[in-house]
């Protein structure tokens, strides 16, 4: 069993019609289920998952989207122990180059110790940090 961070653009492909990249997903979750493995996400990909049914008004997509993402991963919040991994991370300043909401999704894995942070986003993919083992490409999931 191992422990997996899902970036939120993983959810949004599961959630949304995004061809390739949605089948990718269903599948990583599919292997994942049969492995038994944990998965993990922040509780700030809640916040960016939401904000587009905020925004339209659609309550009962926003029900959806969180009861969705609230009972197939554990939430980690950005609490005192992540901030400080934040904080670290972004004092690092250009040899990490990270965006605040990334650095926060970052740290919240650091402090979850994960196995493995998975994204899609090519701005994180091979950075290094502790606490996550490994941050790797949709496309290269090794589950």
């Amino acid at each position: 069993m191992s422990r997996v961070f899902w970036d939120t653009n993983l959810f949004i492909y599961l959630f949304e019609d995004y061809g390739v990249l949605s089948k990718a997903v269903a599948q990583l979750r599919s292997r994942m289920l049969d492995r038994g493995d944990q998965l993990l996400t922040s509780t700030l990909t809640l916040g960016e998952i939401l904000v587009k049914p905020t925004e339209r008004g659609d309550a009962e997509l926003y029900r959806k989207y969180e009861q969705a993402i609230t009972s197939a991963a554990t939430m980690i919040p950005f609490d005192v122990k992540a901030a400080k991994v934040y904080a670290a991370m972004r004092a690092e300043g250009s040899k990490q180059s990270l965006r605040a909401p990334d650095a926060i999704q970052l740290a919240c894995a650091a402090s979850a110790k994960v196995d493995l942070f998975i994204t899609n986003d090519e701005r994180l993919q091979g950075k290094h940090v502790d606490g996550i083992q490994f941050i790797v490409p949709l496309g290269r999931t090794p589950v």
